[in-house]
C-alpha cells in the first residue's frame, strides 16, 4: 500500500504541475458563468462552509432511479451520511422522476448536481418521455439549423426536469459496424462530421441552459467489445488516434465543452500501458486532455461499476486511483462508504492535497453555479407531461427526417414518383417491426395493395397486377442498441420480389445503415431509399418524400454497403405535393384548432349532421384533418377519414371548372363565346347570348334550377313508368339511384326545357342551369362523357383517386356516407348515388353535382388551384389562368362570383367568415360541403357533411352558419 501512495504521489506532483502551467494556452473556463464574480464569491463561500467529508462527497455521482425503491432509499442514505454532490438518474417516468429529486435536494445541504444520459433524448432512460433520432440519424442531416434545434429541444427537455447535465453529445467515430456499444450512438465514419454535428448539439444544448459532457473518450468507436463487460483494446498508433479519435475532440474543448467523460479502454499509445484503463491513467487525463488539448471543464469517470474498469483484483481503489489520475467526478462507484473513507485517510495522508481536492469540488461548484443551483427551485409537476412532449418536438423531429433520410439510388429519376395514372402499386413489409403507418400514409397519395409473403407464389407464376412494388424493411425503433438483421426467409422474399420482372421497385430501409450489409446487391431494385428508424414520422416522412413532397438531401453517414460508402446520397425534386404536418409547423395555433372539435362536436349533438370531415392546411401542409360522428344516426361505426361525401356543387369547381379552365387555355373555349356558340341548339333560345364569362360569374340572368324530376312523376307522385324502370334494358339505361333507371333520351328534354327559359332580371342570380350546357359541351368537345374526363384530365393524375362519380360502381357502400332518406322522388336511401335530382337523371354524372369524395382529395385539387394550377409535378393549368378565373369581373355590379369560383362577399354577409382576403375562393354545396382556399394565407379549408340526411329540409348547418366559424377560428389559430 506504501508503494502504491507513493506511486500516486509522484503522479500528482505531475498533475499539479501539468495544471499550473495550463492557464495560459487552456481553453477559456467553460464553466465561467456571465456574472463571474458572483459566482467566485459563491464557490468560495460554499466551499469554506463545507467540513472535509462534505468536500469529498462532491465528487461522487451515485446513480438513483425512479422506478427502484431501494436504489432511492439507499441515494437518499447516501446523501444524508455522505453528502453525495450528485446524482444521475436512470429508468423511471418524469413525474416519480421529478417528485425524487426534489426530495432528494431537499435533504442535500448542497444543491445535487442532477445528470441523465439522454443522447436522444429523456426517452433514453425514461417512459412517457419524446425520443427524438438517433445520432446516426442525425449524421445525415446537412442542415445546421435543423441539428442544433434537436440539441436544443433535448435541453429543454433536460432543464424542464431538473437536469443539469446531460451525458451527451457521442463523440465517437463509428468506424467498426460490429460495434456492439455505440453503432446507432455515434453520428457517423467520418472525424469532422462527428465533431460538426457534436457541436451543433452541444450548443442547441448550451442554448436551452444545459451542460454537457462529450463522451467516451478518447474515442469508443473502432471497437468490437462492450466495456460494460469488457476493456476494449484500441490498438491504434498515436497519428492514427490523433486524426480520428481525439479529432471531435479538439474541436469540442475549442467550441466551450463543458465537461468531457472518460472511457474505460486500452489504449497503449496514449497510456504506455496495455492494460491500465484509460479513466486510470494519468497520462491521458493529465497529459493529454488537460495539457495536450488544454481542457479546462469538468471531468467524469465512466461509470465505476462497468468491467471493463473493474481493477478489485489490483489490490487498489479504483476511486482514488481515477481521482489521482485527473477525474473530477467519480461517476457510479461500486462502494461509496468505503470510498469515502480511503479518501479520508488519504487526505489525512497527504495523498491527496487540499489544493487538488479544491481544484476539483470548486470545478463541480462552479458548474452547479452555472447550472443556477445557487438559485435551485424544486421540479413543478403540473403539466410535465405536456412540456416533454410538445407539438414543437414534432416538428423538429419531422423537420431532421426529412433532411436526414437518403435516396441512395434512383434509376429513371423514379423518386418521386410521377404519371400516377400509370401506376398499379403494391407495398410489401418485411421485419417484425409495425409497418402501419408508412402503409397507411402511402395511401393518402395513391391507391396500395398491401402484398403479404405468401401472396409472392401467385405473383411469380400468375401475371402480376402490379407496376411498381414498393418494399418496406421495418426494424425495432426501441433503441439503437437493438439488433437490426435480416433472417434468411427475408432476404429469400427480398430476393423472388426484386425478381418480379416488368415492375419496379422501390426499397425503403426504416433500420440502421448497416443492415444493408445483409443484402448482396440492389442491381433489381430501381430506388434504394434509408429511412434509419422505424418511428411513426420515419415511416410517414419516407412515404411524403416518395411521392415527391419534399426533395432528398441526406447523405449515409457510414459505409453501409460496399456500394454505397459514407457520404453516398442522391437529391430529388420536390413535386409539391401536399404534405402532412402539425399546426406549429405552420404557425397554426394547435390548441385553437382544438375549438373545431368542439364546435362539430355540438353540431352533432344538436342535429345538424350524422357526421363530418374537416381538413385544414397550410402552406402546402395538412395540419388539422379529422373524421367526426356517424354515417348515420343509426349507424354504430364511427365515420373514416377515407369515407366518401357526396359533394355537390364543389363538383362545379372540383371537375367541371378545371375543364373549362384548360380548354379556355387550348383555345377550345373563350369566356365571351355564348351559349349559341357553344350549342347550335340554343341559337333560337333566349338563352343565345349568355356569354360563358356571364353565365360562370352567375350574372348570366338564368334561373336559379328546373326541377326536372317533378315532370316525370305520376299523378301519386311516384317516378312514372313512362319514364322509368326498375331495371336496366336498351331504352332505360340511364341509372338514378338503387332499382331505378330513366329512358336514355330523356337528356333531351332536358336541354330542351333549359333552352325554354327566359331570362330573368338582369341581377345576380346563383344558377346550376350553366353547367348543363357546359357539360355537354365538354362531352361533344372531348368525345367522352364529362366523368371518363375529369379523371384522365385531372383525377388520377393529382392522385384524387378517393374521387368519383357514381362511386357505387368503384367502392363498397360501407365506404360512401349516405345523402337522404328521399320521399318525393326516388323514395329510397339514397347511398352511393348522388343526391341532386338533376344531375342523377343525367346517371349521376352532372356538371353541377355529382362528384364524390373525401376532404383529402378534395384538398388536392384546391391545394392546385393554390399553386397555380401546379400539383405532384404537373402543370395541369398555366397560372395566368387560374388568375383569370379567380377574378371578379362584375363586383361593380354588385357581383362577388369569381369566374366559376365563389369569392367573399361585397358586403357583411356573404360565405365566408370576414377573415379571408380577397384573393380567396372556394365554394359550397347543398349537401353540407363547403371549401375555401385564401393565396394571402395559404390556408385551405375543407368541410364534408351530410347535412341532407335523413331529411333536406334540416337547414341548421346553414343557419348556425357553422361552417364560417370554423373558419374564423383557423384564421384565429393563426400566429404570425
Amino acid at each position: 500500500m506504501f508503494d502504491f501512495i507513493l506511486k500516486v504521489r509522484s503522479r500528482l506532483a505531475f498533475f499539479v504541475i501539468a495544471i499550473s502551467s495550463q492557464f495560459v494556452s487552456a481553453q477559456l473556463d467553460p464553466l465561467q458563468a456571465l456574472d463571474s464574480m458572483e459566482q467566485r464569491q459563491w464557490v468560495d463561500a460554499t466551499y469554506r462552509s463545507m467540513s472535509l467529508e462534505e468536500r469529498i462527497g462532491q465528487l461522487f455521482m451515485v446513480m438513483a432511479a425512479s422506478s427502484d425503491q431501494n436504489a432511492q432509499n439507499q441515494v437518499s442514505q447516501w446523501i444524508k451520511d455522505y453528502k453525495i454532490g450528485g446524482v444521475v438518474f436512470s429508468t423511471g417516468g418524469p413525474k416519480r422522476q421529478a417528485k425524487l429529486s426534489n426530495a432528494l435536494q431537499e435533504i442535500s445541504k448542497t444543491p445535487l448536481l442532477i445528470a441523465m444520459d439522454a443522447e436522444w433524448g429523456l426517452a433514453m432512460r425514461l417512459d412517457s418521455t419524446y425520443a427524438f433520432p438517433w445520432n446516426t440519424t442525425l449524421g445525415a442531416i446537412q442542415d445546421s439549423i435543423v441539428l442544433e434545434q434537436i440539441g436544443y429541444r433535448i435541453g429543454k427537455h433536460a432543464r424542464r426536469l431538473g437536469v443539469h447535465i446531460n451525458f451527451a453529445p457521442v463523440a465517437d467515430v463509428n468506424i467498426n459496424p460490429n460495434n456492439p456499444i455505440i453503432g446507432n450512438r455515434s453520428f457517423g465514419e467520418h472525424p469532422n462530421l462527428v465533431a460538426n454535428n457534436a457541436r451543433l448539439l452541444m450548443e442547441g444544448m448550451h442554448r436551452a441552459g444545459i451542460l454537457t459532457s462529450a463522451k467516451h473518450f478518447p474515442g469508443h468507436g473502432d471497437t468490437a467489445t462492450d466495456s460494460h463487460h469488457a476493456l476494449p483494446l484500441l490498438p491504434f498508433t498515436r497519428a492514427r488516434l490523433d486524426s480520428v479519435e481525439l479529432l471531435p475532440y479538439r474541436e469540442l474543448i475549442k467550441a466551450g465543452l463543458p465537461s468531457v467523460m472518460i472511457a474505460h479502454m486500452a489504449v497503449p499509445a496514449l497510456t504506455k500501458s496495455g492494460s491500465i484503463p484509460t479513466s486510470l491513467s494519468d497520462m491521458l487525463i493529465s497529459e493529454l486532455l488537460i495539457k495536450e488539448l488544454n481542457f479546462n471543464g469538468l471531468i467524469f469517470t465512466d461509470a465505476l461499476n462497468m468491467k471493463g474498469v473493474d481493477a478489485s483484483d489490483k489490490g487498489i481503489n479504483t476511486s482514488l486511483t481515477a481521482f489521482l489520475a485527473g477525474n473530477d467526478i467519480l461517476l457510479m462507484p461500486k462502494n461509496v462508504a468505503s470510498d469515502i473513507t480511503t479518501f479520508v485517510n488519504a487526505y489525512q495522508d497527504g495523498v491527496i492535497t487540499e489544493n487538488r481536492l479544491a481544484h476539483s469540488v470548486k470545478k463541480i461548484l462552479k458548474a452547479k453555479y452555472k447550472a443556477g443551483l445557487n438559485r435551485y427551485k424544486p421540479i413543478l409537476a403540473d403539466q410535465l407531461f405536456e412540456d416533454l412532449n410538445t407539438p414543437e418536438d414534432d416538428v423538429v423531429y419531422e423537420r431532421a427526417m426529412e433532411e436526414a433520410i437518403t435516396v441512395l439510388k434512383n434509376e429513371d429519376d423514379l423518386i418521386g414518383l410521377t404519371e400516377l395514372e400509370k401506376l398499379n402499386i403494391g407495398y410489401l413489409a418485411l421485419g417484425p417491426a409495425p409497418h402501419k403507418s408508412f402503409l397507411e400514409h402511402l395511401r393518402l397519395y395513391a391507391k396500395v395493395d398491401e402484398i403479404k409473403i405468401d401472396d409472392l407464389t401467385a405473383l411469380e407464376h400468375k401475371e402480376n397486377p402490379y407496376n411498381l412494388i414498393l418494399i418496406g424493411i421495418h426494424q425495432p425503433n426501441d433503441n439503437p442498441w437493438k439488433s437490426h438483421k435480416l433472417t434468411k426467409s427475408e432476404i429469400e422474399a427480398l430476393s423472388r420480389i426484386s425478381n418480379l420482372p416488368d415492375c419496379k421497385k422501390v426499397l425503403t430501409v426504416f433500420a440502421k445503415p448497416y443492415l444493408l450489409g445483409d443484402i448482396s446487391g440492389f442491381a433489381n431494385i430501381d430506388a434504394l431509399i434509408l429511412a434509419y428508424q422505424n418511428s411513426k414520422i420515419s415511416q410517414e416522412t419516407a412515404a411524403e418524400l416518395i411521392f415527391g413532397v419534399f426533395p432528398a438531401r441526406g447523405k449515409v453517414p457510414v459505409t453501409a454497403h460496399p456500394d454505397y460508402p459514407g457520404g453516398s446520397g442522391l437529391q430529388t425534386k420536390s413535386l409539391r405535393r401536399l404534405g402532412y404536418s402539425t399546426p406549429n409547423r405552420v404557425q397554426l395555433k394547435e390548441e385553437k384548432l382544438r375549438e373545431i372539435d368542439t364546435l362539430v362536436l355540438r353540431a352533432i349533438d344538436s342535429l345538424y349532421f350524422p357526421g363530418a370531415q374537416v381538413l385544414v392546411a397550410r402552406h402546402g401542409q395538412v395540419v388539422y384533418h379529422k373524421a367526426f360522428g356517424k354515417a348515420t344516426y343509426e349507424d354504430k361505426a364511427a365515420v373514416s377519414k377515407s369515407d366518401l361525401y357526396d359533394l355537390a356543387s364543389l363538383t362545379k369547381i372540383l371537375a367541371t371548372l378545371p375543364m373549362l379552365m384548360k380548354m379556355e387555355e387550348l383555345g377550345d373555349l373563350a369566356l365571351n363565346d355564348t351559349f349559341a356558340d357553344l350549342d347550335s341548339q340554343f341559337k333560337e333560345s333566349s338563352l343565345r347570348d349568355v356569354t360563358v364569362l356571364k353565365a360562370l360569374s352567375h350574372y348570366g340572368r338564368l334561373p336559379a334550377w328546373i326541377p326536372f324530376y317533378i315532370y316525370t312523376l305520376g299523378p301519386d307522385q311516384m317516378p312514372s313508368p313512362d319514364f322509368y324502370s326498375k331495371g336496366p334494358s336498351e331504352n332505360y339505361s340511364v341509372q338514378v339511384a338503387d332499382r331505378l333507371f330513366i329512358t336514355r333520351n330523356y337528356s333531351d328534354s332536358i336541354y330542351a326545357r333549359i333552352g325554354r327559359q327566359p331570362l330573368k332580371s338582369n341581377r345576380y342570380r346563383y344558377s346550376d342551369l350553366a353547367y348543363y350546357v357546359f357539360k355537354k359541351y365538354i362531352e361533344q368537345k372531348r368525345k367522352q362523357p364529362l366523368d371518363v374526363a375529369v379523371d384522365s384530365f385531372l383525377l388520377k393524375p393529382i392522385g384524387a383517386y378517393r374521387t368519383s362519380f357514381n362511386p357505387v360502381n368503384k367502392f363498397q357502400k360501407s365506404e360512401i356516407i349516405p345523402s337522404e332518406i328521399d320521399d318525393y322522388y326516388r323514395h329510397q336511401k339514397v347511398h352511393g348515388y348522388v343526391h341532386d335530382m338533376g344531375a342523377a337523371m343525367q346517371g349521376g354524372v352532372g356538371g353541377h353535382a355529382g362528384l364524390f369524395a373525401n376532404a383529402n382529395d378534395v384538398a388536392k385539387i384546391m391545394q392546385m388551384y393554390l399553386q397555380g394550377g401546379y400539383y405532384g409535378g404537373k402543370r395541369f393549368i398555366e397560372e395566368r389562368t387560374v388568375e383569370k378565373f379567380n377574378k371578379c369581373y362584375f363586383c361593380n355590379f354588385n357581383v362577388r362570383r369569381g369566374v366559376g369560383f365563389d369569392k367573399p362577399d361585397l358586403s357583411d354577409r356573404g360565405p365566408t367568415c370576414k377573415c379571408v382576403s380577397r384573393k380567396s375562393f372556394g365554394h359550397s354545396g347543398f349537401t353540407g360541403t363547403y371549401t375555401w382556399a385564401d393565396p394571402a394565407s395559404g390556408i385551405l379549408y375543407v368541410f364534408l357533411s351530410n347535412r341532407t340526411y335523413p331529411s333536406a329540409s334540416n337547414n341548421s348547418l346553414i343557419r348556425s352558419q357553422l361552417r364560417t366559424r370554423i373558419q374564423q377560428v383557423i384564421y384565429d389559430s393563426v400566429s404570425l
